[in-house]
Formats: C-alpha cells, sequence, structure tokens
C-alpha cells in the first residue's frame, strides 16, 4: 500500500520508463555546464589509461578479481574491465555513445570503490589516492549518464543531423 502510494507520488500515472528516461535525457541537454565537455575528455583519457595500464599488470588486475570464487569468473572480469575501459575511454573522449559507455563503466568503478580501493583507505599512501580516484571518476560517470556528452561531441553532431533530417 506505502509502495504504491510513493510510486504514484514520484512517478506521475500513466508515464512509462522511456518517457522519464526521455525527460531526464531533455533536462540534461539543455541544463548542462560547458566546462563539463573538458572534464569528460580528461575522463576519457584517464580511463583509456587505466585500460592500458591495467593489461600492462594483468596479473595483478586478475589477482585483485581472483575473489569471486566461480570458475574462470576473475580472469573473465579482468578481461572485461580492459575492454570496457580502453574501448570506453575514447569513446567517452570524444563524446560517442557517451550515456551507454557511462552505464557500461558504472559496475567496475562501484566495484573499484567498494571492494578494492575503500578497503585500503582513502589517506592510504600504498594505493595512492586510487580510492579518490575511483570516486572521482564514479561522479563523472554518473553526470555524463544525467548530462551526456556536450557541445562539443560526436553525440551532440549526431543528434542535430537527426533533427535536421526530421526537419526537411
Amino acid at each position: 500500500m506505502l509502495t504504491i502510494k510513493f510510486r504514484k507520488l514520484c512517478i506521475p500515472p500513466k508515464t512509462n520508463f522511456m518517457s522519464v528516461v526521455t525527460d531526464v535525457e531533455k533536462w540534461g541537454n539543455s541544463h548542462r555546464p560547458g566546462f563539463l565537455d573538458v572534464f569528460r575528455i580528461a575522463l576519457g583519457v584517464f580511463l583509456t589509461y587505466k585500460g592500458l595500464e591495467f593489461i600492462t599488470n594483468m596479473d595483478e588486475l586478475e589477482m585483485t578479481t581472483s575473489g569471486v570464487n566461480v570458475a574462470f569468473a576473475g580472469a573473465a572480469l579482468a578481461h572485461y574491465v580492459v575492454f570496457a575501459h580502453i574501448l570506453g575511454g575514447p569513446l567517452i573522449a570524444f563524446g560517442l555513445f557517451t550515456r551507454i559507455v557511462s552505464l557500461i563503466q558504472m559496475p567496475i568503478l562501484i566495484g573499484a570503490v567498494i571492494f578494492v580501493n575503500y578497503p585500503k583507505g582513502f589517506l592510504s599512501m600504498g594505493n595512492q589516492m586510487e580510492l579518490w580516484a575511483s570516486v572521482v571518476v564514479l561522479v563523472g560517470l554518473i553526470v555524463f549518464m544525467i548530462f551526456g556528452a556536450g557541445k562539443y561531441s560526436i553525440d551532440e553532431k549526431r543528434r542535430k543531423e537527426a533533427m535536421q533530417s526530421t526537419a526537411h
């Protein structure tokens, strides 16, 4: 009973999920600060760098992910992290499929914050502030899931071309 009232309060009746997503996307596109383009590019470059670092230290990454007690899950997870960072970093930097790529990166960063870096501590010198970097990247991904790629991106160019083709 309480959940039904809460749902009616949060989501108006006759509203489907896609219209809510579209409304959030429109709001994010219209309320986007310009400096986020620079942050998006830096975030993409950083994710690519981390992917390349992970691929050069694959043994350490597999050891970190080996806590998953399913056969080959640690190795599969390590390869997912590398693939997502190396492919997703440039896509975020160029602003192509930014919301989708940010969504793909989210489980990696949530795992990095909660399971890998948090137990080591915020100010631990041993992990060279990796927790702070993971938190900043996670917040950045959340921001780009809401606000999108921005004015200087391939997504924006594609959106403008689609609007021009529907106008004709």
